[in-house]
């Protein structure tokens, strides 16, 4: 069952810095201070289908919102300059379910494509990226309970603060 968007993906020049920006600016916290990253990993590759994939990133939360942002460093960008409104798409966004293959098979019936790929668990979450009818990427994710990331975490978080 897909339970709503769990964040939304943001490709970024400089990580530090928009990182920095978003807590100050918008009061987005870090979910950890670590982030993470990855090069020459093929499950990464596989998982974003993007072949020699290299980036690092981080994961904010704020209010029942995160955003997931990424520094990539390979492979480069076809783009010279930053997205604008009236330009097409988004990096992607996640949504959250509950039995990713069942769920993966109801979204191929309606129209996605995953490339002949399959979900891969990563542990804390079981993921894989795929594409809309017009070619948008989704992120389609079950997050294992426990680890600080899933919905119901985040709205403990929330009603507690």
């Amino acid at each position: 069952m897909i339970r709503g968007i769990h964040h939304i993906g943001m490709n970024c020049r400089d990580l530090k810095r928009m990182k920095r920006f978003y807590c100050e600016a918008l009061g987005f916290e870090p979910v950890d201070e670590e982030g993470f990253g990855w090069a020459d990993e093929p499950v990464m590759d596989h998982i974003t289908d993007v072949r020699g994939s290299a980036a690092r990133g981080c994961m904010l939360r704020a209010g029942t919102c995160y955003i997931e942002m990424f520094e990539y460093s390979a492979p480069p960008s076809d783009l010279a300059r930053p997205l604008r409104p009236n330009d097409r798409g988004y990096t992607h966004f996640c949504i959250d379910v509950t039995d990713i293959a069942q769920d993966i098979e109801h979204l191929i019936a309606c129209g996605m494509t995953f490339n002949e790929r399959d979900f891969v668990d990563v542990g804390h979450v079981k993921t894989l990226y795929g594409y809309d009818p017009e070619g948008n990427v989704i992120e389609v994710q079950q997050c294992a309970p426990g680890n600080g990331f899933t919905l119901e975490e985040l709205r403990a978080a929330i009603l507690s603060a």
